[in-house]
């Protein structure tokens, strides 16, 4: 059976495919339109994966569609009738986009579809998914367990915010849920905007930002904006926000509470906007634990599935492996909706196709290939992207390329890395990444000014080999998907002088803290990910030059893009990001190319 999965029209639109309940590809828009979080119909993506999968959309079974628009369509009405007559000029100004893209969504996909030249899809085969079931589908299918709690969270889908559910060998349902406009991944984005950065854009900005500040907010936080119980449920006191009818997130009120309005997003950051970003994060952890605590008392179950947008929060994340009811957690590396996409498909095949659809988990590895779902190009297609801007490169047999680019590393040099299929989800994980040596303390501010054109608070990850990883940090198990925070190792720490430590703000952030300085951030953390031979063996061997040519076996893998542009996808975008910036290497399969030389 073979089921094509589409996520679009709200932020982060992708296609998906999967044959016999194994994932084939998996691609977001942006990566085809160089449209950061394109929104737009999955065109290129979907075309992507139907040329990866060598199907025509004759020989699709199913078509799914991540949620149900109708329902969502239902929840916008009811929330303008409760606010009326509050937020009536938004409202009218919405009604035609509502009517095209919900009441009229079928049309719209098939149109899409099959305008790509690939095949017609006959309407009857197109099927639509409830959001949170689809981010459900996404978590616990290509897990590596047979028996699982799942814990969606995100802004909202029809209506539910925050879902509780359980899989069972092919079986997957929720069984309760938090509804909208109450809801977990709001409040952060609220904070988000009031804080300046793009909302479903900005929240890891917020998250980054957090260290530099204290919860001094958190009992103002939970006094009066959210009510939580002991298992985790919560309210909104929406008399603070503005998101069920208007066109900010939030309100005079909550200005008031707070006192200042909403920072502009050239406005420099001071110590209450650092505050701030460290109490809600500190409010949304608290929560998160007690949801899982309530979720596991209710399952028994010792796995756990995460997926939706809060789930991206690797802080959170790292607080419930360590300190959460659940021997397991695995998180979707894709867990906003762009994942959706390949959670529909694979929730369909399962409900529909043959008893083997899904595979065996027994082997304890899960079913993502490492995120590796995205186009590879091949020697010809680099070469004549290269030529197309008579670039100057040389190819090397890979003793050669492992070996040059292991000593470029260990030279402080910054290398623009492009290998085999692009990942999908928002972590480079080694294939479209940019590298460079953790033990230089300049490299974080070098990476941030001349590379990444980015905020200077914003930390840069780890990327470790499997089997150090608990040389460098507090942590002895996997993270292949860079979506859990852990301590740097307390014998990899400094020493800081009484100075040092009594500073404040983003004066924290000239420090060096510890031996791998690029990669630790101010509170002694690091989002890590770890390198498994099996599923990135060309990552992985470049990890074990470097320990060879340094001693250490890590470095600093950040995107392959700059600021507000999507990862690089093709040998064209990746040489073009290479000569607007000041990386020193770029690495394409097996040609280099020395910026100096260009």
């Amino acid at each position: 059976m073979i089921v094509l999965g589409l996520s679009a029209f709200y932020h982060d639109s992708a296609a998906a495919i999967v044959r016999d309940g194994g994932i084939v590809a998996a691609a977001q828009e942006e990566r085809f339109s160089r449209k950061k979080n394109d929104s737009a119909f999955p065109g290129a993506a979907a075309a992507y994966c139907l040329d990866e999968a060598g199907v025509s959309l004759d020989e699709v079974d199913y078509v799914g569609f991540y949620d149900k628009p109708l329902l969502t369509f239902n929840r916008l009405l009811e929330t303008y009738l409760a606010f009326a007559p509050a937020g009536i000029s938004s409202f009218v100004k919405a009604i035609p986009v509502w009517v095209k893209e919900k009441v009229f969504q079928k049309t719209l996909l098939v149109d899409g579809l099959n305008a790509l030249g690939r095949g017609e899809v006959n309407p009857d085969k197109v099927l639509f998914g409830f959001h949170h079931h689809s981010h459900a589908a996404s978590a616990y299918y290509p897990s590596p367990f047979d028996s699982a709690a799942v814990l969606v969270m995100d802004g909202v889908g029809e209506w539910a915010t925050t879902s509780f559910g359980t899989g069972r060998g092919r079986e997957l349902s929720l069984f309760e849920e938090i509804r909208f406009p109450h809801s977990l991944g709001l409040l952060y984005s609220a904070f988000t905007y009031y804080l300046g950065f793009k909302v479903n854009d900005g929240e890891y900005k917020v998250m980054g930002l957090a260290p530099y500040g204290e919860p001094k907010y958190r009992d103002l936080i939970l006094e009066h904006l959210i009510n939580v119980k002991e298992d985790g449920s919560f309210r909104l006191d929406m008399r603070y926000f503005n998101y069920c009818t208007g066109l900010t997130m939030t309100n005079g009120r909550f200005d008031d509470l707070f006192g200042a309005p909403p920072r502009a997003a050239a406005e420099p950051l001071n110590q209450q906007h650092m505050d701030l970003a460290r109490s809600v994060q500190v409010v949304v952890e608290e929560i998160v634990l007690r949801l899982c605590r309530n979720l596991h008392e209710k399952t028994g179950d010792k796995n756990l599935c995460m997926a939706g947008g809060v789930a991206l929060n690797c802080v959170a994340n790292g607080r419930v492996l360590r300190e959460g009811p659940f021997e397991n957690i695995w998180i979707q590396p894709a867990a906003g909706d762009a994942g959706s996409s390949l959670g529909v498909a694979l929730a369909i095949a399962n409900a529909n196709g043959p008893a083997t659809e899904r595979p065996p988990a027994a082997s304890g590895a899960d079913a993502m290939k490492g995120a590796y779902l995205g186009p590879a190009f091949g020697v010809e297609e680099i070469c004549e992207a290269l030529d197309e801007y008579s670039a100057v490169y040389d190819e090397m047999d890979d003793d050669g390329l492992f070996g040059f680019t292991a000593k470029a590393l260990a030279q402080e040099k910054v290398v623009g890395w492009f290998q085999g299929r692009m990942e999908f989800g928002p972590r480079a994980l080694g294939n479209r990444s940019i590298l460079g040596d953790p033990h230089s303390a300049a490299m974080q501010k070098t990476l941030n000014l001349k590379i990444k054109y980015r905020e200077s608070f914003r930390p840069f990850a780890p990327a470790v080999l499997k089997e150090d990883v608990s040389e460098f940090f507090e942590m002895d198990g996997d993270s292949p998907y860079m979506l859990l925070v852990a301590d740097v190792a307390k014998d990899k720490r400094l020493e800081l002088s009484g100075k040092d430590k009594n500073l404040s703000g983003l004066d924290k952030l000239g420090i060096v803290r510890s031996d791998v300085p690029a990669i630790t951030h101010v509170d002694n953390s690091a989002r890590v990910q770890t390198v498994d031979k099996k599923t990135n063996p060309r990552f992985h061997r470049l990890l074990e030059n470097f320990k060879t040519e340094t001693g250490r076996g890590v470095l600093v893998n950040t995107s392959f893009n700059v600021r507000d542009e999507p990862i690089v996808c093709t040998p064209e975008d990746a040489y073009k990001c290479f000569m607007a910036t000041e990386m020193d290497v770029l690495v394409l399969g097996n040609f280099v190319l020395e910026k100096g030389k260009q």
